[in-house]
């Protein structure tokens, strides 16, 4: 189908709403109404992609948060779609899979170029032996099953998934990466990006890698409660990176139910956050607007992710994009900032960046060395000596 593109209306919310209708639009597939309304930012970088400002997260399709039901999941996907969102993330770590396969039912209708299409590659399995594989074999047939589950002929973004956790980054650089790459030359892949959560570890891999990367997502560290992705914009903007953020509510922080369980966020930032949400539900506003509508409002932040298999919950997603504050909702939204999150930031406490990797290895524990030396060894044999793994 061709891609028609007109004049959108007029700014409503401070947002960047574009010339033109984006590049995914389809005629007869999409809602043409909601298409106007959506907000779209370049990706930037070396991308040459307009992207809606609210992304789909395919994480809730794998049912990691919760049990889920697989024609919600589909009809979610769908309504996102056809009314303006035209970026989709996945892994095969979501579900183990169960993503991957949701979606690829949900996308059968869809026409391939209404949507931007991005997965990642490294993180796979429950069981902390199996969970991470950074080598060119398993990453090159980690691409041909996500291929197969999505039911599409290419992907327009591989990214490589939570790299921290590879014990040596060099490994990211010299095989990993050189194995995406290989991908890209034959077109199973368009654009290669990098992921994860410590943004140093981002930039130490894209310094050291001499070839072409397009994006980097980054989740949490552009919202209320950490918006040290600010002094790095600049940085992953010199080097032709588009940047996807993800989660506005900090993975469950900025909402009034609390985070979950298994939050990993000190008890300092847990405590701030909480308290902020009660100071807002005293107000009679919730934290969770005032979030999204932080983090959306940013002409600096071309597109944030988030994940729901809710029909309802993306629909107000959705309105979320154009919705504006009160001013009830803009004096919360300040007092809060300044009373609660501008100290965590100020401080440098507004992170928990290497709980995670430590975590991770503990459980592995004495099996660490025989697990690095085995799954790794292709690599060691030619590496130079490195210093011992995390």
């Amino acid at each position: 189908m061709a891609t028609e593109r007109v004049s959108k209306r007029a700014k409503t919310d401070g947002s960047e709403f574009g010339n033109e209708l984006p590049q995914t639009y389809v005629e007869g597939f999409h809602d043409k109404t909601a298409v106007e309304l959506m907000p779209y930012r370049p990706l930037g970088g070396n991308t040459d992609l307009q992207v809606s400002i609210l992304s789909f997260g395919g994480s809730s399709l794998g049912s990691v948060f919760r049990d889920t039901d697989k024609q919600e999941s589909i009809d979610t996907v769908l309504y996102a779609l056809k009314h303006g969102v035209n970026l989709i993330d996945t892994a095969p770590w979501y579900g183990h899979g169960k993503a991957e396969t949701v979606l690829g039912e949900a996308l059968k209708p869809v026409p391939r170029e209404a949507y931007i299409l991005t997965t990642k590659v490294g993180r796979y399995l429950p069981d902390p032996m199996e969970m991470f594989d950074f080598t060119a074999e398993r990453v090159t047939k980690s691409v041909d099953e996500s291929l197969a589950r999505l039911g599409v002929d290419y992907i327009d973004v591989i990214q490589v998934h939570d790299p921290e956790f590879c014990p040596y980054t060099d490994i990211i650089v010299e095989e990993t990466l050189p194995a995406l790459v290989k991908l890209q030359e034959q077109g199973k892949v368009k654009m290669i990006g990098m992921t994860g959560y410590p943004l140093s570890v981002q930039k130490e891999i894209i310094s050291k890698f001499p070839g072409k990367l397009s994006t980097i997502l980054t989740y949490c560290h552009y919202s209320m409660n950490d918006y040290s992705l600010t002094k790095d914009l600049q940085w992953f903007k010199d080097r032709g990176l588009g940047i996807i953020n993800a989660s506005a509510i900090s993975m469950g922080l900025l909402t009034h139910r609390g985070p979950p369980a298994w939050h990993p966020a000190t008890a300092e930032i847990k405590k701030a956050c909480a308290d902020a949400a009660k100071y807002c539900e005293e107000q009679g506003v919730n934290i969770s607007t005032l979030a999204m509508a932080f983090t959306l409002s940013n002409p600096d932040i071309p597109t944030t992710l988030v994940s729901t298999a809710s029909l309802e919950r993306i629909k107000k997603n959705i309105a979320a994009c154009t919705y504006q504050l009160t001013e009830k909702e803009k004096a919360a939204s300040d007092h809060i900032m300044a009373t609660y999150f501008k100290p965590l930031n100020d401080a440098g406490r507004e992170h928990w960046e290497g709980a995670e990797v430590r975590e991770h290895w503990n459980t592995i524990g004495a099996k660490k060395e025989a697990l690095i030396s085995t799954r790794y060894a292709s690599y060691l044999r030619t590496a130079s000596p490195m210093a011992p793994p995390p």
